[in-house]
């Protein structure tokens, strides 16, 4: 499952995220054995994966005008043998819900994800913090070749995940989605409305949200 986010103007961006989810998927499908490929192969697999669309989009954008800045996120869960693989470039995210806890397992290339790691600012003024838009590693950049850095997770029956754009975290808190992934058995509909909660908080920006059941 990939969620992608493009940047660069309208079409740009729909170019650069429409190619992160073709050709990673389709190397996905060439380097990995989905029943019982062992984590080392696959965690490569990815990075390399990753590595390929970074390269293509990049290429594309210094061959055609048209696309010249386009670049986008990209969250992932891949799924080998029943274990999760999950990780990502740029801001947008993969979330956990477990037993009424909502965690986020990927981390965000921003500058103020930085700057929270170094101390300088807080969770709190992160998020209203003015580069908090400000990527410094994406795909469509040199420094977006690998570090999607995929990580094992093992998915527990009950287990509900969310992979989104910052649209969604840009207008709904995440005790929102906490709720709205509780309280709602049908993974369509809880993204539907995460959708809606998201638009009603004021988000101004794409909106794009998959939510994923574990039974």
């Amino acid at each position: 499952i990939l969620v992608a986010d493009g940047m660069g103007g309208q079409s740009a961006g729909e170019k650069a995220s429409e190619m992160a989810i073709d050709l990673i998927s389709e190397r996905l499908e060439q380097w990995v054995d989905f029943q019982k490929s062992d984590a080392k192969t696959t965690v490569s697999a990815i990075e390399r994966a990753v590595t390929h669309a970074n390269s293509e989009i990049m290429a594309l954008g210094g061959l055609d005008a048209r696309y010249h800045n386009m670049g986008t996120t990209v969250t992932f869960i891949v799924n080998v043998g029943g274990q999760f693989y999950v990780g990502g470039v740029g801001d947008s995210r993969t979330y956990r819900l477990r037993e009424g806890k909502l965690e986020q397992l990927t981390k965000d290339h921003s500058l103020t994800q930085a700057l929270v790691d170094a101390g300088t600012i807080s969770a709190q003024d992160a998020l209203t913090h003015r580069y908090k838009n400000v990527l410094y590693k994406y795909l469509g950049t040199k420094e977006g070749s690998g570090g999607s850095d995929p990580k094992p997770v093992n998915p527990q029956s009950g287990d509900r995940y969310m992979l989104c754009s910052d649209g969604v975290t840009d207008g709904a808190s995440n005790a929102v989605i906490r709720d709205l992934l509780a309280s709602t058995n049908d993974p369509q509909s809880a993204a539907q409305k995460i959708v809606e909660a998201a638009q009603q908080g004021g988000s101004r920006d794409n909106i794009t949200c998959v939510v994923v059941h574990v039974l």
